[in-house]
């Protein structure tokens, strides 16, 4: 298994056990606030790190077109934009919209209403299984989280060759992103993970 060599040395525990410990102990980790943020970029200034730090070639600007392609405004870069975004498209036309699709290739941001980023399921790739094999389909349901506060949703796992799997969710998720992660569950265990390749 993947796993093999892998050492947990909080065994059982969950975190408010260990911040119980920490407290008991004196340690002043017992009290750290929770973080969300990426460690290494602590003014929250996404967008300016990656305009310091990426290639010119990787700031592709572009279009934001509606769901008919036509286009509503001009971008300065694709990485101001993720999937599920509503503010800040720069359209100003008053109409609720939200990002439901990027195409780094063409610099394109798609946007359109809230029903358009409801997906039936998801195309993962480079699946790890953390038994060393894929999960059986014949074992029933499992969860997929999509996001790091994303409720997972329960899907029907399908392997469709090599380390590809398809889930497909009994109810539509929103906001489904070709490139993060999507971690499979059943029950409290992980069974394994891979990267969103598309949204189905």
């Amino acid at each position: 298994a993947e796993l093999a060599r892998t050492r947990f040395p909080l065994g059982e525990l969950t975190k408010s056990e260990v911040r119980e410990h920490a407290r008991r102990l004196g340690l002043p980790v017992a009290e750290k606030p929770e973080s969300q943020e990426i460690c290494f970029v602590p003014d929250r200034d996404y967008v300016g790190f990656v305009e310091r730090n990426a290639s010119p070639a990787a700031l592709k600007s572009g279009r934001v077109v509606d769901a008919d392609g036509a286009t509503l405004t001009q971008h300065p870069g694709i990485h101001r934009f993720t999937v599920g975004q509503r503010r800040g498209l720069g359209i100003g036309d008053g109409l609720a919209r939200w990002v439901t699709r990027i195409d780094g290739a063409t610099g394109t941001v798609h946007v359109g209403d809230q029903r358009a980023l409801a997906s039936r399921g998801l195309v993962a790739e480079q699946v790890r299984w953390a038994a060393g094999t894929p999960a059986c389909e014949a074992d029933g349901p499992v969860r997929v989280r999509i996001r790091h506060r994303h409720v997972p949703v329960t899907a029907r796992l399908t392997h469709t060759g090599g380390d590809r799997v398809e889930a497909w969710f009994h109810e539509p998720a929103s906001a489904v992103t070709p490139g993060q992660a999507a971690v499979f569950y059943r029950g409290d265990e992980v069974l394994g993970g891979g990267w969103i390749a598309a949204a189905l």
